[in-house]
């Protein structure tokens, strides 16, 4: 049973020009330096010619498995989201129930996460844990050092 990738319109569209550029320009610039590679000599021992034959195939691998996860992508409008418990493009505060700090992050798919901008994957430890919980609830970090509690304080649409 295949698993969904639930995608904004935003993250879809970058999808979709990735995995054209990959296709096109990424895999004629790996053809150009097997051609260039090839021309140096003997193939048996030219490292060159090694190299640019595992690049190529990262860039397939790295097509492969984005054409799995667009062939898997469902698209949800995130103004549709019910915002009574964390799920899916919605943000979350969080309060740690031991030292009392606030973080709030918002809950997306692995291809759209971004720490930097506070957008953390539903398949993360941090958005597992949080998942269907409701405000007023705790929810258990499991961690590598135990579990962490959080309070949910607030669930919104951004």
């Amino acid at each position: 049973m295949a698993s969904y990738t639930y995608l904004s319109q935003e993250g879809y569209d970058k999808l979709v020009a990735e995995l054209e550029e990959l296709k096109t320009t990424g895999r004629q610039n790996a053809a150009a330096a097997i051609a260039e590679a090839r021309e140096k000599g003997d193939l048996s021992e030219n490292a060159e010619y090694d190299a640019a034959k595992d690049a190529q195939g990262l860039l397939e691998m790295k097509i492969s498995e984005l054409d799995h996860v667009m062939a898997n992508a469902r698209v949800l409008d995130a103004s549709q989201v019910d915002t009574s418990a964390v799920s899916v493009f919605t943000t979350v505060r969080i309060k740690n129930v031991k030292n009392k700090k606030e973080v709030t992050y918002t809950l997306v798919s692995e291809s759209e996460a971004n720490i930097k901008e506070k957008k953390i994957s539903v398949n993360s430890p941090v958005g597992k844990g949080l998942l269907g919980k409701k405000v007023g609830e705790i929810a258990t970090v499991v961690t590598p050092r135990g579990g962490i509690e959080f309070e949910i304080m607030d669930i919104s649409i951004s």
